[in-house]
């Protein structure tokens, strides 16, 4: 494929020129155009449309790409609203502009360059990305257009153009599964999300990490059960956890929603909290310090990612950082410690 520097050569002009009549930005002398032009079509040089579409002006907008998922109330939910606080923080406090929500199918190829190439957005944030491969090659096909976008709290690393703001996952995990440990649990199970996030995994690496260096593994290993971030698969976990209970002695759940819906369903099977078995979430969401009992929790810093990942693409935008610079950052979790992971014992002296 031809390159502008190419034509530029053919043309007899600068590779600026070749921008200017490309994109038809600014006065051009007549015989300037006419011999870029013709440079152009014997070359069969394409224009990117994505940087045609910035020469061209801009939309005023942020685009915020969230998954639909029929049933489900994602504004309502902890971990988005956060996120979508934080960047909606950013934009108020930044240079103006406004946020346009656009759904994609989870696990589903989303032509994500259009909203580049229709001028709809100026940047891009994507939220509850998968690993799933149609949605992997989409947004690998939007870092090679070299747009301005950013994945929250979903790692690529295989492919290194793609930026991203997450948080330290592993050491929250790492921290959750030592606190238990160094209460003298165990047989410690852990209750995950799906594989298909890059923080679900993280979540179970920072588990194992802080067993292994327990010396914990094989016949004494706890169970790891799946459910899908919701309360209701919390809820619908809780008989294959009871059918496991004399091999457990503390449970670990990926989320707050998921540690609320477990509760609930082994009480109703007739275990009584707190005491039984000690529980620890994940998010320190509000509903976290509200339920009964209190939930020991991580922090996640989901507003600060939000509103991290607007401020960085709002700079390029401005031509306040190093334009296509690719950024990951990730920030530190904090473990959160309540009456959910205390003993009968504890809890009557209390």
């Amino acid at each position: 494929m031809a390159t502008r520097k190419e034509v530029a050569r053919m043309a007899g002009v600068s590779e600026a020129t070749v921008s200017r009549v490309l994109n038809g930005v600014g006065p051009i002398k007549e015989e300037t155009r006419k011999r870029v032009l013709e440079a152009a079509e014997a070359l069969d040089y394409q224009l990117n449309a994505v940087a045609a579409s910035f020469a061209r002006g801009r939309s005023g907008n942020i685009g915020v790409v969230l998954p639909h998922v029929p049933k489900v109330h994602l504004f309502s939910t902890y971990y988005f609203a956060e996120i979508l606080s934080g960047i909606g923080e950013a934009v108020r406090s930044g240079e103006g502009g406004g946020l346009l929500l656009l759904y994609r199918s989870p696990g589903e190829a989303f032509d994500y360059v259009s909203l580049f190439r229709t001028q709809r957005v100026d940047a891009c944030l994507i939220l509850g990305a998968t690993s799933a491969e149609p949605e992997r090659e989409s947004i690998a096909r939007l870092a090679d257009a070299d747009a301005p976008f950013c994945v929250v709290d979903q790692r690529f690393d295989e492919h290194p153009g793609i930026p991203a703001v997450v948080a330290d996952h592993v050491g929250g995990s790492y921290a959750a599964t030592r606190h238990l440990l160094d209460r003298g649990c165990r047989r410690i199970g852990f209750l995950n999300g799906s594989a298909q996030y890059s923080n679900s995994l993280d979540r179970l690496h920072g588990y194992r990490k802080a067993l292994r260096e327990a010396g914990i593994g094989g016949e004494e290993a706890a169970p790891v059960f799946e459910g899908n971030y919701s309360r209701k698969s919390g809820y619908a976990a809780a008989p294959s956890v009871f059918r496991e209970m004399e091999r457990l002695d503390a449970m670990l759940c990926a989320n707050d929603r998921m540690a609320i819906g477990l509760i609930q369903g082994l009480r109703e099977l007739g275990c009584a909290f707190p005491g039984r078995l000690p529980i620890v979430g994940y998010d320190n969401s509000d509903a976290a310090a509200l339920f009964d009992p209190p939930l020991t929790t991580v922090e996640v810093p989901f507003f600060e990612m939000g509103k991290l990942a607007a401020r960085k693409l709002l700079d390029r935008l401005s031509g306040g950082g190093n334009d296509g610079e690719v950024f990951r950052e990730t920030l530190p979790t904090r473990l959160v410690v309540r009456k959910s992971c205390q003993s009968g014992e504890e809890i009557e002296r209390t």
